[in-house]
């Protein structure tokens, strides 16, 4: 299997679960209903602390490609491209959204890195959610609002890719040894895209 295209999955209550080499995921693409993902996409438009973060390459200082914000119930900083961040604390908006997911995802989660992205330069490269803060097999739970973009992966070894379409309301959760064997990203796309706003919830030890 070279590429696996689910754009065509349904929406709404549908639940997918599945197992890849070296790793397993669950998608609801309608996992907040419209309502909800509107209400939450303005609030967190609205309310979050977003940064926008830089990194030194080959001695110059390079703006990432996105704006964003780290949350979170301890002290305990996130490192990750060369950056730390210190948490923020929750706010009502987060732990609605973060107690919603747990269930699905069987996970208490005690932090949540929001990226947002503005239009359709902004994106984030080929990486792995593998920091030693997340211990060995973390568990992902990604939350979409805003405009629809693609979501990619990529076997470090063999090169296999999946691809995801991630639209308004969805839900992604990677688990197993997912982020120890494959790569992910969001692309920059040249088509018009409105703004969206993500949301990885993990577990920092």
């Amino acid at each position: 299997m070279d590429q696996l295209d689910l754009f065509g999955a349904p929406e709404e209550e549908t639940k997918t679960h599945f197992e890849i080499q070296n790793g397993e995921y669950i998608h609801i693409p309608g996992f907040f209903n419209k309502a909800k993902a509107d209400k939450f996409f303005q609030s967190l438009l609205q309310n979050i602390e977003w940064k926008q973060e830089s990194m030194n390459m080959y001695g110059k200082e390079i703006k990432f490609p996105r704006l964003t914000a780290w949350y979170g119930e301890n002290d305990k900083p996130y490192s990750f491209s060369g950056i730390t961040l210190n948490p923020n604390p929750w706010n009502k908006e987060l732990l609605e959204i973060k107690e919603k997911i747990e269930t699905e995802a069987e996970v208490t989660f005690n932090s949540v890195l929001l990226n947002r992205y503005r239009d359709g330069n902004d994106s984030i490269s080929w990486h792995t959610d593998a920091e030693k803060e997340l211990g060995k097999n973390p568990v992902i739970a990604s939350v979409n609002f805003g405009a629809e973009r693609k979501f990619q992966l990529k076997h470090i070894e063999t090169g296999e890719k999946v691809e995801l379409l991630l639209k308004h309301g969805s839900l992604l959760v990677m688990k197993g040894e997912l982020q120890h064997y494959w790569k992910h990203q969001v692309p920059k796309t040249k088509a018009k895209v409105a703004e969206r706003i993500n949301l990885t919830f993990r577990v920092i030890k």
